[in-house]
């Protein structure tokens, strides 16, 4: 079965949680705090596949977790950072946040992308020994790891797609020009699900061609088979417009050209402007037909060359297949989703979602769900990221409260794994 578009959701790994311990040795007096970290949470990264061609493995299994990290532990020992989850998808496939439509990621290459990030391990006791506080009988925990709802879209790589209604010699066309073996019959909708196939052109020249399931008038809102395949073209750098010329169908080329081009716009513009060739197929059938001439007059009068195959006898084929070569050759190359999705603003919280806490003299927590989340997707590396997480703190009100408590100059702030100093 060709499946084209699932929805999964995905939770990265908590990380591990720090450790409370002392050191405990014979001979060594107050040997000090020595808890070790907790692990990184693992997290969940997609990598493309050559070898898939379907997202049917999603059909059934919807959830993915990645491992959890593990806990820290006396003697300084962290804990293990959890496995990342690989999940595998095919090439082509555009990952988007189900809630917004925006494309978070492009899986158009091989390269690994990480959709959704482990929780930081806590810190353990030692990270929190001064001079002054020299036995902390407490430690962080770790951090939740991300959670997402994403929508996976197959959009095949194709450079040329077969466009036109059903039945007017696609499949045909495809399996005369390629090794593809698409099922072939004489009624509509034979084709099911797109096919592709690696056309040879010259010694060294290949491109790869889609045959996509017929398109009906009405398909752009989601008449027939060809709304559910129409994303499959996207990418094409080029059409192949396919008309039944012979009229054997009692279907007039002309209209159907036009209804073809008509719902090609109203699913997208930019899909509508791509570059076509026009085919007019079973011209074997009545070479003098009136229906070809009349077709032959209309693509003339829109300056487009027109190429009349038989792609059943294979006449005029090979002429189509190398002016399909050539027009790749003037073409960019199949284009990517650009990134859209970006982390959605947070609203302050409820004073009860943060809790603040005096851990020991000159020494504050504060935690929280909202603030973990914060840290999850602020870069503190980045001098606009510390920026931003400096004014999200002072709108949620943290310094105010902190200053309510009896917060002083100089005290030291904890937030999870980051520390800062206290300043006015």
């Amino acid at each position: 079965m060709f499946v084209d578009k699932a929805v999964i959701t995905v939770a990265a790994g908590k990380g591990g949680n720090g450790a409370v311990a002392f050191h405990r040795e014979k001979y060594v007096a107050a040997g000090g705090p020595d808890g070790g970290d907790g692990g990184r949470g693992g997290n969940i990264v997609l990598q493309g596949d050559e070898n898939m061609s379907t997202l049917m493995d999603f059909r059934y299994k919807r959830k993915y977790v990645a491992q959890s990290g593990g806990d820290g532990q006396g003697s300084l020992r962290s804990g293990r950072d959890g496995e990342d989850l690989i999940i595998r998808v095919p090439r082509g496939t555009v990952v988007r946040d189900r809630e917004t439509g925006a494309v978070i990621h492009d899986m158009s290459d091989m390269a690994p992308f990480v959709l959704a990030k482990g929780g930081r391990g806590g810190w353990g006791n030692k990270h929190f020994a001064t001079p002054t506080r020299q036995a902390p009988r407490f430690a962080k925990p770790g951090m939740e790891g991300q959670k997402r709802e994403v929508v996976l879209e197959l959009k095949l790589l194709a450079d040329v797609g077969l466009v036109g209604f059903p039945n007017v010699g696609k499949s045909t066309l495809l399996a005369a020009v390629s090794r593809a073996h698409p099922k072939i019959a004489d009624y509509h909708f034979t084709t099911l699900y797109p096919n592709l196939g690696v056309v040879w052109a010259a010694e060294g020249e290949s491109f790869v061609m889609a045959d996509i399931p017929g398109i009906i008038e009405g398909a752009a809102e989601g008449a027939g088979l060809g709304h559910d395949f129409l994303r499959h073209i996207e990418r094409c750098r080029l059409l192949i417009h396919v008309v039944d010329a012979s009229g054997s169908e009692g279907r007039d080329p002309i209209r159907d050209y036009e209804a073809i081009n008509e719902e090609l716009e109203q699913y997208s513009p930019a899909l509508a402007a791509r570059p076509q060739l026009v085919a007019a197929n079973k011209t074997d059938l009545d070479p003098e037909s009136e229906t070809l001439r009349r077709f032959r007059d209309y693509i003339a009068a829109l300056g487009l060359p027109l190429y009349e195959i038989s792609a059943a006898t294979g006449e005029g084929v090979r002429a189509l297949t190398l002016a399909a070569a050539e027009a790749l050759r003037k073409l960019p190359p199949i284009p990517f989703f650009e990134e859209e999705y970006t982390e959605p603003e947070e609203a302050p919280p409820a004073p009860e979602e943060l809790t603040i806490r005096k851990e020991d003299a000159g020494l504050w927590s504060v935690e929280g769900p909202w603030l973990e989340r914060l840290l999850g997707r602020t870069d503190l590396s980045d001098s606009e990221g510390r920026m931003y997480f400096d004014r999200s703190l002072r709108a949620a009100g943290v310094f105010d409260r902190l200053e309510d408590l009896g917060v002083q100059e100089g005290d030291t702030i904890s937030l999870y794994d980051l520390e800062f100093e206290y300043r006015r």
